[in-house]
Parts: structure tokens; sequence; C-alpha cells
């Protein structure tokens, strides 16, 4: 789990907009980059973030250094209709991991961590969003049972494009 702190804060802004930007900048303009890396991955964003206490942080270092996170958002209501209570669902709204260390199986170990922690909060259900064109994305994710139950659309700057809403079930609930 992450410290509310500036450290922190500066340390998620900085590999959120590294992994963002390695990802997703062959594919999108690089002012529709700018903008949403800056209305995104602050250190003051990140840090209000942490502070949000519907807001989970996990963090993977390796040689003390922070090489992925994933942020979780507690009672989330992506894709349920709006007349439906979106308590015991834990949302990945991010799961990031270093280009260098991608295919280590860190990813691997922080989806095991956030399974592990939706069942200790007895959670329902994991869900997120990933951008229908990420094949490697919703692969990994597929591994995991996670299934598609909608799409919704997702504004990088001035681009509107569609991410896959994805859903898994926790046992016996």
């Amino acid at each position: 789990m992450a410290k509310a702190n500036a450290p922190t804060a500066a340390q998620l802004a900085d590999l959120g907009q590294q992994t963002f930007q390695d990802t997703f900048a062959a594919t999108n303009t690089p002012a529709d980059m700018a903008a949403y890396l800056a209305e995104n991955f602050g250190p003051d964003i990140q840090l209000a973030e942490l502070q949000d206490r519907e807001n989970t942080f996990l963090l993977a270092h390796m040689q003390n250094e922070l090489v992925g996170y994933a942020k979780l958002r507690d009672n989330s209501a992506l894709g349920l209709p709006e007349s439906q209570l979106p308590a015991g669902r834990l949302e990945v709204e991010r799961l990031y991991v270093r280009d260098d260390w991608q295919g280590t199986g860190l990813g691997a170990a922080l989806m095991r961590g956030i399974l592990a922690l939706a069942e200790q909060l007895h959670c329902s259900a994991v869900v997120l969003g990933v951008w229908e064109k990420n094949e490697r994305a919703r692969a990994f994710y597929q591994r995991f049972g996670f299934r598609e139950i909608g799409q919704h659309e997702f504004r990088l700057g001035q681009d509107v494009q569609t991410d896959l809403i994805l859903r898994k079930g926790m046992a016996g609930r």
C-alpha cells in the first residue's frame, strides 16, 4: 500500500507519465498525449488521488525503484446502470508496469495482489476499462478470468476512444 505523501505522489506521476507515454504515444497525436498527461499525472493530482479514501494504490518496487503500480477504486459504478448500487465492486483504474519490467511476471504479481485484496474486502466483482485496441492488455486480463460486459468512451485529449469494460466475479459472491 502507498503512503499519501509528496515523494510517493512524485514517483507515481513520473511512472504514470512514462508508462502511459510508452504504451500509447505511437497511436495518438503528441497534442492529445500532452493534454492527457497534464490532466492526469501531475504530482498534485497524484497526491489528491493518494489522499482519496476510495482509492488504494499497490506499489511494486524493484531494486529500490518504483517499477509498477495499481490504482484501485472502491465501490465502482463502471459498467453498471445508474439505478444499480456499486457497493462491493473494486475497479482497477490503472495497472502500469515499466517497459523494462514487462514480461517478468510483475504485472501478474500485481494482479494477484489486486484479486487477493478484493477477496479480503469481500468484493462481489473486480472491473476495469481497457482500450479496445490494446490487444496485449486484453489478453492479460482474459488470462485472469475477466470478461467483457460493455464499453464506454475514453477521452484522450481531443480524441474519443472506446474502452471495453471487463468484469471478473469473485467466488461465492
